[in-house]
This record gives C-alpha cells, sequence and structure tokens, in this order.
C-alpha cells in the first residue's frame, strides 16, 4: 500500500453500524488508499468529520502485506483502526458490518465467507434479516503478569478477569453499571505488566440466568455503545464465574450479552469455539470532498 491517494480524488464512504458500534467504512479493493492515523481521527471526528468509533479499510487480502498469506482462505482483509488513528487487531461488531458491506456491495456471493484480521481468519454468516454470525475463534485466559490484575475507577477498585479474543480485555463485575463512571477516560489497570499495549475494559451486572449488560472502554476509542469481542470476553468470564466450561464439561453454553446499543447473542461451543450472533446495518454512503482532506 505504498501509493497515497492523490487530493484531488474523491474517496468514498460508507457509514454502518452494529449495535450502534458505528464506522466508517472505506472501499479500497486494491489497496491504493493510505490511511495516516490523522486522516483517521478526522474521519471519525463526530463535529469535523463523518463520526465513527473506527475506521473498516476495505482490502483484497493479496494487496496488503499483512494479510497476502491469507489471501488463498479469505479474499478480503478487515484493516481495522480506532478511531484516535491506532491499529487494532479485532473488533468483533465491526467484522459484522464489514461483512454485511461486503455481501451489499457484491464483493462476495455466499452467504457463509472468511474475512482475514489482525487475530487471523473470522468466518461469517449473513442471515436475510439483517443478523451477522461471527466465529470469534477461542478465548485465552493468559495468567496473571506480576499479580492479580485490578481495575480501578476514582477511589473504588475491583478484582478483573484478563480475557483475550485476539484483543485484551479486562472483566469487571459491579453492583452496578454506574459505578464505571463516565468511562471518558481509560480506567486504571494494573499491573501494567498484564497488558503491555493497554486494554478493552468492561464493566459487566446480571439481568438474569445467562444474561448480563455490560459497559465498555475500548482502548483507543473511549467508551462505546457495544463491543463485539468485550461481549465474547463477558460472556467467558461470566460461564468461568458461573462453573461452566464447555472444552471441559462438553455443553455448549449461551449468554445474553446487552450492550448500550443493543443485544448480542455469544455462544461457547463444546470445543471451546465462540460465535456472536447481533445485528449489523448500513445506513449511508457519500463522498468525503478531496479539498476537506488536503488541509488534514
Amino acid at each position: 500500500m505504498s501509493t497515497t491517494a492523490q487530493p484531488a480524488t474523491p474517496l468514498v464512504f460508507l457509514k454502518g453500524h452494529g449495535t450502534e458500534n458505528d464506522f466508517v467504512i472505506i472501499p479500497d479493493p486494491e489497496g491504493l488508499v493510505e490511511l495516516s492515523s490523522g486522516t483517521v481521527a478526522r474521519l471519525c471526528d463526530r463535529r469535523a468529520g463523518i463520526g465513527g468509533d473506527g475506521v473498516l479499510h476495505v482490502v483484497r487480502s493479496a494487496a496488503h502485506p499483512e494479510a497476502a498469506e491469507l489471501a488463498a482462505e479469505a479474499e478480503w482483509f478487515m484493516d481495522y483502526r480506532n478511531s484516535d488513528g491506532s491499529i487494532a487487531e479485532m473488533c468483533g461488531n465491526g467484522v459484522r458490518v464489514f461483512a454485511a458491506y461486503l455481501r451489499r456491495a457484491g464483493l462476495v456471493g455466499e452467504d457463509a465467507f472468511a474475512v482475514a484480521t489482525r487475530a487471523g481468519l473470522r468466518r461469517v454468516r449473513v442471515a436475510g434479516d439483517g443478523r451477522v454470525t461471527v466465529g470469534m475463534g477461542r478465548a485465552a485466559l493468559p495468567a496473571d503478569e506480576g499479580g492479580p490484575v485490578t481495575v480501578t475507577v476514582g477511589a473504588r477498585s475491583w478484582p478483573a478477569r484478563n480475557v483475550n479474543l485476539g484483543n485484551p480485555h479486562a472483566v469487571v463485575f459491579v453492583d452496578a453499571l454506574a459505578e464505571a463512571g463516565n468511562l471518558l477516560d481509560a480506567p486504571l489497570v494494573a499491573p501494567a505488566a498484564a497488558y503491555p499495549q493497554g486494554t478493552n475494559v468492561e464493566f459487566v451486572v446480571d439481568r438474569g440466568p445467562r444474561h448480563v449488560a455490560m459497559r465498555v472502554h475500548e482502548r483507543g476509542s473511549g467508551e462505546t455503545r457495544s463491543c463485539g469481542t468485550g461481549a465474547c470476553a463477558v460472556m467467558v468470564a461470566a460461564a468461568r464465574r458461573d462453573g461452566a466450561d464447555p472444552a471441559v464439561d462438553g455443553r455448549p453454553v449461551t449468554y445474553t450479552v446487552d450492550v448500550p446499543g443493543g443485544r448480542l447473542e455469544i455462544t461457547e461451543e463444546a470445543d471451546g469455539a465462540i460465535e456472536m450472533t447481533g445485528p449489523a446495518a448500513i445506513v449511508a454512503e457519500g463522498i468525503v470532498e478531496p479539498g476537506w482532506l488536503a488541509t488534514g
């Protein structure tokens, strides 16, 4: 991706969301658009730009150096960027929106296909009702590095569960979601050795049997209305807390996870594989003014 789009070239974009986790979609099949961190931040600016929790850069796997080795298994690579311009390994809601865009644009002909991400392949199924199911892989529960993980907001601290879904999460169970504060700034997570590149932090309350609700501070984006990998991390942490481990007891388990922007269904299969099902919508399409981009 060494060629930068010329300032006079209009940049096509779409806008989409999955449970109100919203994204600017940049179609770029041949990888000709160089998205600097500054450009991504400007596109995601909710007052001076298009607005979004991140950017979904749509590139053929063969055209991107980070995905070329996956091209035989997945034609399309989700080059995901956080709203501050930083690069992220994965975004669960983003994969659903990415898949919905590929089907809408006719770039894939099947309802079931694979998407390449920095966290590896993610297999998706697009249903006629707009819901998308994503195979999220298996969760890793890293051993404590430097001691038990704790999360602090103001004067309060809680123990946290370290869960990795291709990106890192610290899951905290609280009595009320308001205890998370305003989540404008990242909660303090310790020890630093547990998350050398930072982490997403989920605050969780129980709603009923195998039914929880969460708020999340996403690394590089702040509080968002939803986080797909975070919902999967929450499901795994809740299942282990409740004594369920499908890979051990051989029984799949499903949790409903409510997020501020909607509802997700998360299932951990007997082999440990996790599937997430939820809505995805494309809501707008347009062109970014070349002059606006050139002044960034």
